[in-house]
């Protein structure tokens, strides 16, 4: 007989630990937290002493919350997942970053502690970039950390939420940035710029990558595709109708994670992504705008390992 885990005492737990996330991650009032809880606002003045007192809450949460771990697990069973970790969720801001930021920074950190040499590979976006914030100074001189992407858009400019080189900083590690755009104008440019003996270098520690991390995008007119200007209106439209989903490191997939054959996809420069392997490809990646595509890479098996949040762990099981 198996021991029934949701005693009075450790749901009492669970109710501080949820305290202590709302009060200290999410920023919320004592009054707020009672509404959000159900509870008086004496009472959730003391499910937030509770978590101190009972060493729950550092700087991030360390008290595991049951239903994020049954979700957890979960998912790694209907999805065959290497790694799936579920933060809370703040029920009035589902969408809130900070804390899948939180629990893929704990991830990551737990891989760099290795002496042992490590090459971590990332994507881009706002979701990296939180998790890298996230990360504590470290000195990790014996790893390696590699962009999966360029850079930079086709006038040469910069692209936001790079989150290779802040990770290098963070940690003391030689990195390697993806040395082409996002974009080549056409595939015999591509050709081209992938014989460059750096690109083959780069692409080469992508494809030995021990941890990659990488960001979810969606397909509809909020895309960061189309929004940062390497996808037009038309061109937008065009991929609709081949079925386009969602995007990882610019590569565009439809609904069952299948990466489309299309003009779009021939001139993308970032590495290859990695399929069927038994290193970890983790996602961090929520909200319901994603949820077809993050279903969709699970599904095709684009991605092994995620971190999301609660709320979006719910709407994938459902």
């Amino acid at each position: 007989m198996t021991q029934n885990r949701f005693t009075p005492e450790t749901t009492r737990l669970d109710d501080a630990a949820r305290a202590g996330w709302l009060y200290y991650v999410a920023g919320n009032t004592q009054d707020e937290i009672a509404r959000k809880l159900g509870v008086s606002r004496q009472s959730a003045q003391r499910l937030v002493a509770m978590a101190v007192s009972e060493r729950l809450v550092k700087v991030r949460l360390d008290h595991p919350i049951g239903r994020c771990m049954d979700l957890g697990a979960a998912l790694r069973d209907r999805f065959g997942l290497l790694v799936a970790e579920v933060a809370p969720s703040d029920p009035a801001a589902p969408d809130l970053l900070t804390g899948i930021a939180i629990a893929a920074a704990a991830h990551l950190e737990r891989v760099l502690k290795s002496p042992d040499r490590r090459i971590v590979s990332l994507g881009t976006g706002r979701n990296l970039r939180a998790m890298v914030e996230q990360l504590p100074t470290m000195a990790c001189p014996q790893h390696v950390v590699v962009s999966r992407l360029g850079n930079m858009m086709e006038d040469g400019s910069a692209t936001p939420y790079n989150a290779t080189i802040r990770l290098a900083e963070r940690i003391g590690a030689p990195h390697y940035p993806y040395p082409l755009p996002v974009l080549a104008r056409d595939a015999a440019e591509l050709a081209a710029m992938q014989a460059q003996q750096a690109a083959r270098n780069t692409i080469d520690l992508c494809a030995r990558a021990d941890l990659s991390l990488v960001g979810i995008g969606q397909m509809d007119m909020t895309a960061p595709l189309h929004v940062d200007g390497f996808l037009s209106v038309p061109e937008m439209e065009q991929l609709h109708r081949a079925g386009a989903v969602g995007e990882i490191t610019s590569w565009v997939y439809d609904d069952r994670g299948q990466v489309i054959d299309c003009d779009f996809n021939r001139r993308v420069a970032s590495a290859p992504l990695p399929r069927g392997t038994d290193r970890p490809v983790i996602a961090v990646a929520l909200g319901q705008a994603k949820l077809p595509a993050i279903r969709a890479a699970l599904i095709g098996g684009l991605i092994n390992g995620l971190v999301t949040s609660e709320a979006t762990a719910e709407r994938l099981l459902d």
